[in-house]
């Protein structure tokens, strides 16, 4: 199967074939129909690439500090080979997509072969024809909600768990700082909850498209402050950039004990006299619910009950299919790219700015037809082969970050060990 992944190395976006995966257990082998590529996390992930170790280091100060920590430990050496083992690994990108179940592992509840569904997660919902996705990390797709609308279901849990920490009510007024693809979901969400809604953007063209959708929107120019009244009991500021301005903005802009909400990835100063004044609440948004990031409730499938977690990951993700279904929220409006998985490196150069054409929502679509994923996977096995004299020929189960950083390297070294072949998840 075709597979889109950032190569760190060389710095560009290649299209691997690589074999199928196999389904582990509470877990569903979904053949892709539509994905989303993310303009801000991805593309985020796209520069971070381009930069040279200097720079990687200035981003990532992070990383800086776990590589001195392993290289006390480790050494020097060993340092540095594991460094450029991780850089020669290819990231596999994409974590919003929709398709059919085609296999189901062992123990699966709530889902069949051959049903649609929209998918969600980094490593999980990926740029491929083939994904392996767990229970909670995917939603029912409505029948009238199509592919490409369902590959927005990502995007739009993380806009509407966004909303709810902002724990607005029917009839307050709400701003949405950043009119990109998170910021027009937003807006809708927060519509159709019955909120009088003002979108702020420095892009005339977002904002127009935000209007196109009923949303009443301004162009921001300048650093002027927006004020209106007695300002808004809430904002959620889904813009990127590294810039502290939406935070001070937003703090302009809300109203004497108003809320805030950070989605997108601003810089982080909170502006002491401005929110103390104000007495201001801010939160960061986690991604798309109550689960992520847990192993248990992701991976192993263990829900939050109802009665004490109402909208988990999961449940958001169903909650916003649901407003696409009703015609609450409109995602159609907002695809102004969509290219074949053969021509995926085109739309990277657009997240990226190369191209310098305008974006919102860009798509990658995958072809219909093609062999079922159980004549797909393929097992060679070297029988015909032997050792050279006098080398151990030897087999690898498990292919993890200690095997490709540590392991491999040494075995290598060993001009009488030959490295036959790999069996990994």
């Amino acid at each position: 199967m075709k597979q889109v992944v950032q190569d760190l190395q060389k710095k560009e976006i290649r299209l691997l074939d690589v074999p199928v995966p196999i389904p582990k257990a509470g877990m569903a082998l979904v053949k892709t129909r539509a994905s989303l590529v993310s303009t801000g996390t991805e593309r985020n992930i796209v520069k971070f690439a381009e930069k040279n170790l200097l720079n990687k280091a200035r981003a990532r100060p992070d990383l800086v500090r776990q590589t001195l920590d392993k290289a006390k430990r480790d050494g020097v050496a060993s340092t540095i080979e594991a460094v450029r083992n991780r850089l020669d690994q290819s990231m596999p990108l994409g974590y919003s997509s929709a398709g059919i179940i085609e296999e189901l592992g062992d123990g699966l509840r709530d889902f069949s072969v051959g049903e649609r569904v929209a998918c969600a997660g980094g490593g999980y919902a990926v740029h491929a024809e083939y994904s392996v996705v767990p229970m909670h990390l995917m939603a029912h797709l409505p029948e009238n909600v199509s592919f490409e609308e369902g590959a927005f279901a990502t995007i739009g849990a993380i806009a509407l768990h966004g909303y709810r920490l902002a724990e607005l009510q029917i009839g307050e007024h709400v701003a949405i700082i950043g009119l990109g693809l998170v910021g027009l979901l937003t807006a809708q969400i927060a519509k159709a909850g019955g909120c009088k809604v003002l979108g702020v953007d420095l892009d005339k063209d977002r904002v127009e498209l935000a209007r196109q959708l009923g949303i009443n929107a301004l162009v921001r120019e300048g650093s002027g402050v927006m004020e209106q009244g007695f300002g808004h009991d809430a904002v959620i500021i889904c813009a990127d950039t590294s810039s502290n301005d939406p935070v001070t903005l937003a703090g302009q802009m809300a109203r004497d004990r108003g809320r805030i909400i950070s989605v997108g990835a601003v810089g982080m100063e909170i502006p002491r006299e401005l929110y103390f004044k104000k007495e201001l609440s801010f939160k960061v948004s986690r991604s798309y619910g109550p689960g992520r990031y847990d192993p248990e409730y992701e991976v192993k499938g263990v829900d939050y009950p109802i009665g004490y977690v109402r909208w988990t990951e999961g449940r958001n993700l169903s909650a916003f299919l649901d407003l696409m279904d009703s015609g609450k929220v409109q995602v159609e409006p907002l695809i102004s790219h969509r290219f074949d998985i053969a021509r995926a490196a085109e739309a990277y150069e657009i997240i990226a700015g190369q191209s310098g054409k305008p974006f919102v929502g860009v798509v990658i679509q995958y072809p219909m037809d093609g062999e079922k994923a159980s004549g797909q996977r393929k097992v060679i096995l070297a029988r015909d082969r032997v050792a050279a004299e006098g080398k151990l020929s030897l087999g690898v189960l498990g292919a993890g970050n200690f095997a490709k950083a540590v392991m491999f390297p040494l075995l290598k070294r060993f001009k009488s060990v030959e490295l036959r072949g790999i069996a990994a998840a």
